[in-house]
């Protein structure tokens, strides 16, 4: 299946869950349709854990096989499974580029990530689900310095994440450590995840 390429706000009401993070993509607090305000019957717990692995695979805009993939990745890791699954998206190039501010949403990031505007230790790299690493040195290209997305999104980028160091003057950054839990949205319950792929 192709990936979404539709509008935010349709898959944030579907799940009520801003996908942005940052609320705008949830004007409406209810789901889409004619009868979405007409939804009231309690959810079973198959469709809790559905929905909770719907939240996470469309925030960071990924595909349910790239997704079943990760889950796999994360339950032989040592440390908590729903944690392990959290570490290695935030680790995906597409989400790194967002964090540092390079981009102003996660899509945006992965377009520049595609068309080759992004340096990992001084070599193009154009894969968005590239693993960045522990210090591994995130930058862009000398001649997308003056990427209109990217000047914008530099300007409007108000708080950047602990576990990026990022330098204003080279507009490069290192991700220097994996990021805590306490560190990602509070409003995921990861442990659900792992409840729904254990048991299909």
């Amino acid at each position: 299946m192709a990936r979404y390429t539709g509008p935010n706000n349709k898959k944030a009401r579907r799940v009520n869950f801003s996908i942005l993070e940052t609320g705008k993509d949830l004007k409406r607090p209810y789901g889409p349709g004619q009868h979405g305000q007409d939804r009231k019957r309690k959810p079973s717990n198959y469709s809790v854990q559905l929905t909770e692995k719907q939240k996470v695979r469309f925030m960071y805009g990924i595909s349910e096989k790239q997704f079943e993939r990760l889950v796999n990745e994360s339950g032989k890791m040592k440390g908590v499974h729903g944690e392990n699954l959290l570490i290695l998206l935030e680790s995906r190039l597409d989400n790194i580029v967002y964090r540092i501010g390079f981009a102003p949403t996660r899509r945006a990031a992965r377009q520049l990530v595609n068309h080759g505007h992004i340096l990992v230790n001084g070599k193009k790299v154009d894969i968005p689900s590239y693993r960045v690493k522990i210090n591994d040195i995130i930058s862009l290209k000398e001649t997308s310095m003056n990427h209109p997305v990217v000047i914008a999104s530099l300007q409007n980028n108000i708080k950047r994440v602990d576990y990026i160091n990022y330098d204003e003057n080279k507009k490069q950054a290192t991700y220097v450590r994996y990021p805590e839990r306490r560190e990602l949205n509070a409003d995921i319950n990861e442990a659900l995840i792992v409840e729904f792929y254990s048991r299909v």
